[in-house]
């Protein structure tokens, strides 16, 4: 084998690793564990219809295009 794919290996093998660390983490499963509550508010509120606060699309056109007074 060259030397080349040789370093390939051993840093696949460091990020491999290196992942497996980061996702055992109580921090990397806390994080997850926000989002997933996160994205399941945002389908439950896109589900129901919204509950009748204004959004996004019903801002003034200066809001939605990011232009500040």
């Amino acid at each position: 084998m060259e030397l080349r794919n040789i370093l390939i290996i051993v840093a696949l093998a460091l990020y491999a690793l290196a992942m497996a660390g980061i996702v055992s983490t109580d921090a990397y499963s806390q994080a997850a564990g926000a989002e997933a509550r996160g994205v399941h508010a945002l389908m439950a509120e896109m589900r129901s219809g919204g509950s009748g606060t204004a959004m996004l699309a019903d801002a003034p056109p200066e809001v939605s295009r990011g232009v500040a007074r």
